[in-house]
C-alpha cells in the first residue's frame, strides 16, 4: 500500500469520526516528508492539511580526510546529503610512500566511498564528478562528470544547496618553476604512487640494457626527491630500502650506479619536527648514502636535467642529470577554489579564509575545511574594547580581577592564543598577566582602566599560529563540523558557545580546536621517529612498531586493516614485489 492511499484512508476516517482527538500522521518520503493533520474541532467535511517537510540539502565537495570524516560522523536525518568528487574512494594518504615501492598495495589503502555512505542511516548520494564553479550568490555548484563516467565528458550539470561543505584538498605546489609539471612525478594521489612505482622499475629495466653507456646508466638510476618534509623524507627512505633490500638482488649490475638525492631549500630536513629528530634523520641518511643537498632551490627542470641554485653561493646555478624526479614541496590551490576566492574578495590568499567555526568569511552557508582552507583566528586586540566593556559589569570604567575571572573561560575559548600565551610565560593565573601592567600591587587589589588592560594583553596575539596542512587536522575538522550539523537546530535554541563580545548572547557552538596527537617520520631500515604530545620523542625500531600499530588502527575499515597487515607480512616474508604490472 502506497503513502497516498494511506493518506486518503486517514482523511475518510477523520471525516467519519470528527470527535476524535488531534492526530498527526507523518509519512516519510525520500528527500522530505508529509504531515497529515486533523483537528477534533474541525467540521466533518474538511480534509486534513498536508504540509511538506523539506530537508536541508547539504552538498559535500571532496572525499578526502575532511570530507570523509564529515560524512562518517553526520547522523542528523533532517539533511539530504549529496557528495560530489572525481575520486570515488577514500585513500589513506600517510601510506602513499609505501605504495610507491610495493611495501603496501594500492588497493589496500583505499575504501570505496559508496561502501562508507551506504552504512549511514541518513540520505546520502554520491556522484563521480568534478566541481568547476561555485556560485555562492545563487547557492549552486556547477559540475561535470569524469571523462570515464560519460560518453564525451562534457555533460555539465548544476546542483543546488542549502549548505555547501568544501573539502577538495589541495594540489602540488610547483611555485611556477619551469618544467615541473611536464617532467616531475608528484605524490598526492594513489595514481601518483602507482606511476612512481612503474617509473622506478622502468629505470632499472632500462639501465640493464646492453646498449647503454655507464654514464647513461648513472643518469637513469639517479633518483631525485625535491622537498625535505615528511612525505619526501619517507619516500627517500622507502626507495632506499626497496633498492638495497630487493632490487639489487634482481639487478646486481645496477648496484654501483644507483644514487638517491634529496633537495631541500631550507637548512634542515623535517624542520617541523623536534631538533633531535632532525639531527637523527640527517645522520641516518648520511650513513645510508642518501645525498642531501640542503639550501638548494630548484629553478628549472628539463627532461634529463634539474637546475638548482644554492643560497649564499652568489646565485650560481648547478645542473644535475637525473632519471626520475619526485616533487614534494607543499600544497597549492585548486583552480576552482582560486576562482571562488577571487569572487568573494580573497584573491590574495593561499587558501580559503574561514572563521573559527569553519564558515567561509562572507558566506554564511558555505564551510571549508582541510587543505583548501585556513582558519583566520580573530585577534584579541581587535576586540579589546568590547572584551573590556563586557567584563566591566558595573560600568565603573575599570576592571577588577574578580570581574575578569568571570569571563576568562569565554575569552580563552573564543581566543585560544590567550591560554597559549599564559603557558608560554609560565603564568598560573590571569591575575599574573594583569599584574604585569599594574606593577607591585596585590593580585586581588588590581584594578585596570582600558589603556592598562590593552597594555596587559598587547602581546597575546603573538601566539597565533596556523594549523598545519595534515590529514590529522582535516579529519578533526570534518568530525567537528559534523557534530555542529547534528546539533544545528538544538544549538539555535540553546547556544553552547562562548559569549559574543561584540554582540548580545552566545555563539551557537564552541569554536574548532585542533588537538595535536603527535606525528611520525619513518626513516627506513625499520626505524622511525615519533614526536608525541608533552615533548615526548622516540627514535628507533620501537617507534617503527608504534607506527605500524597506530596506522593499522587508523585505517578506515577492517577490510583495509587486514589488507595492509597482510601486505606488511608478505613484505617481511617474501620481500617487495618488483613486477611491472
Amino acid at each position: 500500500m502506497n503513502s497516498l492511499s494511506l493518506l486518503k484512508r486517514a482523511s475518510r476516517y477523520f471525516d467519519d469520526y470528527p470527535s476524535l482527538a488531534k492526530l498527526v500522521v507523518v509519512c516519510t518520503i525520500s528527500g522530505g516528508g508529509y504531515v497529515a493533520y486533523a483537528d477534533a474541532n474541525g467540521t466533518g467535511g474538511s480534509p486534513p492539511v498536508l504540509e511538506e517537510i523539506k530537508k536541508k540539502k547539504v552538498v559535500v565537495l571532496g572525499t578526502g580526510w575532511a570530507g570523509t570524516s564529515f560524512l562518517k560522523k553526520l547522523d542528523n536525518p533532517s539533511y539530504d546529503v549529496q557528495v560530489i568528487s572525481p575520486r570515488n574512494y577514500f585513500a589513506f594518504t600517510p601510506l602513499l610512500p609505501s605504495v610507491t615501492c610495493g611495501t603496501v598495495e594500492a588497493r589496500s589503502i583505499v575504501e570505496p566511498i559508496r561502501s562508507i555512505v551506504r552504512k549511514k542511516s541518513i540520505d546520502v548520494k554520491y556522484w563521480e564528478a568534478e566541481c568547476f564553479k561555485i556560485d555562492a550568490e545563487n547557492k549552486k555548484v556547477h559540475c561535470r562528470p569524469n571523462p570515464d563516467s560519460s560518453q564525451n565528458g562534457k555533460e555539465e550539470f548544476v546542483v543546488d544547496y542549502d549548505y555547501l561543505v568544501i573539502a577538495m584538498g589541495g594540489r602540488p605546489n610547483t611555485f611556477n618553476t619551469p618544467g615541473v609539471v611536464e617532467n616531475c612525478n608528484f605524490l598526492k594521489e594513489v595514481e601518483d604512487a602507482q606511476q612512481i612505482r612503474q617509473s622506478v622499475i622502468n629505470s632499472f629495466e632500462k639501465a640493464s640494457l646492453p646498449t647503454l653507456s655507464d654514464e647513461e646508466r648513472k643518469r637513469i638510476l639517479h633518483f631525485v626527491i625535491v622537498g625535505g618534509g615528511p612525505t619526501g623524507v619517507e619516500f627517500a627512505a622507502e626507495l632506499h630500502d626497496f633498492v638495497n633490500e630487493d632490487l639489487v638482488k634482481l639487478y646486481p649490475a645496477a648496484k654501483d650506479f644507483v644514487k638517491i638525492t634529496l633537495l631541500e631549500a631550507s637548512d634542515h630536513i623535517l624542520n617541523m619536527f623536534d631538533k633531535r629528530i632532525t639531527d637523527f634523520a640527517e645522520s641516518k641518511f648520511q650513513r645510508d648514502g642518501i645525498d642531501m643537498k640542503l639550501g638548494s632551490m630548484v629553478v628549472k627542470v628539463s627532461d634529463k636535467e634539474i637546475s638548482t641554485k644554492v643560497r649564499g653561493n652568489s646565485g650560481e646555478i648547478t645542473t644535475i642529470p637525473y632519471g626520475m624526479v619526485v616533487w614534494s614541496t607543499g600544497i597549492g590551490t585548486h583552480p576552482v577554489i582560486r576562482d571562488f576566492m577571487q569572487k568573494i574578495g580573497q584573491s590574495n590568499r593561499r587558501a580559503l579564509a574561514t572563521d573559527e567555526w569553519l564558515r567561509v568569511e562572507g558566506c554564511g552557508s558555505i564551510y571549508a575545511l582541510g587543505d583548501c582552507a585556513t582558519i583566520n583566528q580573530r585577534k584579541v586586540m581587535e576586540d579589546i574594547a568590547a572584551i573590556f566593556k563586557k567584563a566591566d559589569k558595573d560600568n565603573s570604567g575599570t576592571l577588577k580581577v574578580k570581574e575578569f575571572r568571570e569571563v576568562i573561560k569565554d575569552i580563552c575559548e573564543r581566543y585560544p592564543q590567550l591560554e597559549l600565551y599564559l603557558k608560554s610565560k609560565k603564568m598560573r593565573d590571569i591575575a599574573d598577566l594583569l599584574k604585569m601592567a599594574k606593577g607591585d600591587v596585590a593580585k586581588e587589589a588590581i584594578e585596570l582602566n582600558i589603556e592598562e588592560f590593552k597594555k596587559a594583553l598587547s602581546e597575546v596575539d603573538s601566539q597565533m599560529k596556523n594549523h598545519p596542512a595534515t590529514a590529522q587536522v582535516a579529519a578533526q575538522q570534518g568530525t567537528y563540523l559534523a557534530k555542529c550539523f547534528n546539533r544545528m537546530e538544538e544549538a539555535e535554541k540553546n547556544p553552547e558557545g562562548p559569549i559574543r563580545f561584540r554582540e548580545e548572547g552566545r555563539h551557537r557552538f564552541r569554536p574548532f580546536r585542533y588537538k595535536h596527537l603527535g606525528q611520525f617520520a619513518p626513516l627506513g631500515g625499520e626505524q622511525a621517529a615519533a614526536q608525541l604530545p608533552g615533548d615526548w620523542v622516540s627514535i628507533g625500531r620501537s617507534s617503527q612498531w608504534l607506527w605500524y600499530s597506530v596506522y593499522a588502527s587508523k585505517l578506515v575499515s577492517w577490510r583495509t586493516r587486514v589488507l595492509v597487515v597482510s601486505d606488511w607480512t608478505r613484505r617481511f616474508v617474501f620481500g617487495r614485489d618488483s613486477s611491472r604490472i
